[in-house]
């Protein structure tokens, strides 16, 4: 059993990465503590999985310093390849074999003896709830099964560090969900993951800290519900049952919330930012009934990751330094 971290699992200063006259990493900073998930969340060619591949030692640094497992990532490849597992876009796996085959595989390709890399693929396929399916063909198994047995290839040598590129690109919700419950086993069992990922449920739903990049550059990193907040606060939206009441409930959402209000004619829809969620929430109630308008729906609703990445990634939020740590 490899010995897990006690400091940061992973640290990168000033990452830079050039393709030609293209910065994919233009002084990338990043610190995962130990025993965590950390996303990394951008639009494409923001520079994630350059970043994931400079920490796994696929691609040489053009600048700055990174360590994984307290480890050099150039001057002590070595070192840190034995303390880390990797899952790409794409699973490796060779369809003819069954799943136990594939591990026992991946085992003697790890230099485990063979009785050794029989034991660790049978501990894994239990452990990743797939025992039942461990001999059928992997051709015959569902999305969410083959990526979770290529989690369970990427956890061989039981590392303290795992790196998943976009674990769940393809998977229906169901696949997904089966995906995300084994990486929270793994967290569990005291496994720091770095995740990369465009899906926001995703990032919102298993990472402890988020890093959002953008241009090669993380431009805003805290937790998940510290960056929806970056969006603003909470908001009060109203639909009509009619859309011609739309100027009037505009003007008594906006009078109540002292904020200027958004109007959707499509949705019929008026919202605006509030302070005091309840009061406006009652107040907005009492006056478009007291005006005769009859609203289909009134609902409070916090932002979301979505908005908290747009908002981060737009072009003159960048400008601005918004998020801080570009």
């Amino acid at each position: 059993m490899t010995v897990r971290p006690t400091g940061p699992a992973v640290i990168a200063e000033e990452l830079r990465k050039r393709y030609g006259d293209r910065a994919a990493l233009d002084g990338l900073d990043l610190t995962v503590p130990a025993g965590t998930v950390h996303g990394l969340l951008g639009p494409n060619g923001a520079g994630k999985t350059t970043c994931v591949r400079i920490l796994s030692t696929l691609l040489r640094p053009d600048g700055g310093r990174a360590e994984v497992a307290g480890f050099d990532v150039v001057r002590q490849a070595a070192e840190v390849r034995f303390r880390i597992g990797l899952v790409g876009q794409n699973a490796a796996l060779d369809e003819l074999l069954s799943g136990r085959q594939n591990l026992a595989m991946f085992g003697r390709l790890y230099h485990l003896g063979g009785r050794e890399a029989d034991r660790r693929a049978a501990e894994l396929l239990d452990r990743f709830d797939l025992a039942d399916t461990g001999r059928k063909p992997v051709a015959d198994y569902s999305g969410g099964m083959r990526r979770r047995l290529d989690l369970a290839a990427g956890m061989i040598l039981s590392p303290p560090v795992l790196f998943l590129d976009e674990p769940t690109t393809g998977l229906d919700p169901r696949a997904r969900n089966e995906v995300w419950t084994a990486v929270r086993g793994l967290v569990a069992g005291g496994t720091t993951v770095l995740l990369t990922t465009q899906y926001l449920e995703e990032a919102d739903q298993l990472a402890d800290r988020i890093s959002v990049i953008d241009a090669g550059r993380v431009v805003a990193e805290d937790t998940p519900d510290r960056l929806k907040s970056l969006a603003g606060g909470d908001r009060l939206d109203v639909v009509l049952r009619d859309a011609a009441d739309l100027p009037r409930a505009a003007a008594l959402v906006g009078e109540v919330t002292g904020a200027a209000t958004e109007t959707d004619q499509d949705r019929r829809a008026v919202g605006a930012p509030v302070r005091d969620r309840m009061t406006a929430l009652t107040a907005v109630v009492r006056a478009l009934d007291e005006h005769g308008i009859v609203a289909e729906d009134v609902a409070l609703r916090r932002p979301t990751l979505d908005e908290a990445f747009l908002h981060l990634t737009r072009p003159s939020a960048l400008a601005a330094g918004t998020g801080g740590e570009a």
